[in-house]
């Protein structure tokens, strides 16, 4: 659980942060990259974050340190083919093959050039740092002589089965082919975890590590994740009436949009309800099928590339939020809703039970009858509401604070560094 402050008498760290993709707005790492490598500064530490793109926003403090993929996933042109002149090395090409094949490259080759520029700059730095990436590059850290510390905030493989179960035919085996790095991510953190503390966020993820990956019992700890109450609070303005709000991967099942769009072309027969889903929706892809087939495009908006201070208000204007996901390992967006005062209706898939406690509706994943019984019970009592939100903002204060997860993550750091087994 998250420990206290750091001890005096121990001296600042040189933490080397690596995260493979930090995007800096949703999915997660960007999130966590950012608002830890902050607290981690503001404790006296010296952060260097090496990432491939999409690059993270950082505030004042840490150092941004790029180690460039080919970026053959970019928002503009994904899937794209690197011209010949900008290939550098042999990792850039297994990168292109590996793509070319149906594989996902990006765990692996950004290990292994994260490898190469700490080999060049071991000395420079007292512990590393893995954020959910656990490529066979990292193997090499420890023999640089440097303490590993790994984040894995959920085993992607629970988004693989997932995948799997709403794919049929031809389809499956292009799942499993993109889904293969699963397998070394589980073999990479069987080996790291022997060697230095391995951090989650929930006692869900926790027990779904210990089943996929194999971990042995007690070499894993939790360390909530935070919210930046500085921009995500209760704001003063009158919220819309009828507007629900989610934060999703439009086309990707594990985070349950479909299931959300059939309750609110439910609810829409009887109420006037609008959504604003913060993500991409592909154009001709299954979600945007699905709007016409529900006859909701005049009822549901599709938003992305928001500021910080955009989101932040779209999330305090809305008068209902929705978490509708298969499975979450713990949910940046949940905290963030119930740090807006949003009152929240969340499945109750993974850890969302955990993070949410008794301020979220919760509902049967999958659901959408369920889910649209809970979002006209909360559009037709503002008393439920108002008593929600209340509960939400005071479990953000009590529970999700950036300054207490940026403090318990030095005391594993400390931990990895003395070699012991970590009591963060």
């Amino acid at each position: 659980m998250v420990g206290g402050p750091v001890t005096l008498g121990r001296r600042p760290l040189r933490v080397a942060l690596l995260s493979y993709r930090s995007k800096a707005y949703c999915g997660g790492q960007g999130v966590y990259v950012r608002h830890l490598s902050r607290e981690l500064a503001a404790l006296g530490h010296t952060v260097e974050v090496f990432s491939g793109q999409p690059y993270p926003d950082l505030d004042p403090g840490p150092v941004l340190r790029a180690v460039p993929s080919l970026d053959l996933y970019r928002d503009e042109d994904p899937f794209r083919t690197p011209r010949r002149d900008e290939y550098r090395d042999w990792v850039d090409v297994l990168e292109t093959v590996t793509m070319w094949s149906g594989g996902f490259p990006e765990p692996l080759t950004f290990s292994l050039r994260a490898l190469r520029a700490l080999r060049e700059r071991r000395a420079d730095f007292d512990v590393v740092h893995d954020n959910q990436g656990l490529g066979y590059g990292l193997l090499g850290v420890p023999r640089l002589g440097l303490p590993l510390v790994t984040s894995i905030h959920h085993p992607i493989s629970v988004d693989r089965q997932i995948e799997l179960d709403a794919t049929r035919g031809l389809a499956r085996l292009s799942k499993r082919r993109w889904y293969g790095f699963v397998r070394m991510q589980a073999r990479v953190a069987r080996r790291l975890s022997a060697a230095g503390p391995v951090i989650t966020v929930s006692e869900s993820s926790r027990r779904d590590i210990y089943r996929d990956f194999r971990l042995r019992p007690g070499s894993v700890e939790i360390i909530p994740l935070g919210v930046d109450t500085r921009l995500f609070h209760p704001r003063d303005t009158p919220r819309e009436a009828g507007r629900i709000v989610a934060v999703a991967s439009a086309d990707s099942p594990v985070k349950g949009l479909p299931v959300l769009l059939r309750a609110v072309a439910k609810v829409a027969t009887e109420r006037d309800v609008r959504l604003t889903v913060v993500g991409k929706a592909t154009a001709g892809g299954p979600t945007m099928r699905l709007v016409a087939e529900l006859s909701l495009a005049d009822r549901v908006r599709f938003v992305s590339g928001l500021s910080d201070e955009d989101l932040a208000t779209l999330l305090a204007s809305a008068e209902m939020a929705v978490v509708p996901s298969l499975y979450e390992g713990f949910s940046l967006p949940a905290v963030e809703h119930m740090a807006s005062g949003t009152p929240l209706v969340a499945s109750s898939a993974g850890a969302l039970p955990e993070v949410t406690g008794d301020a979220a509706l919760l509902v049967a994943p999958g659901d959408p009858e369920e889910l649209a019984a809970a979002l006209r019970r909360l559009h037709d009592s503002a008393a439920e509401r108002d008593q929600l939100a209340r509960r939400a903002w005071a479990r953000v204060q009590q529970k999700f604070a950036w300054p207490a997860v940026a403090q318990a993550t030095a005391a594993c750091y400390q931990e990895a560094i003395a070699g012991g087994r970590p009591t963060c």
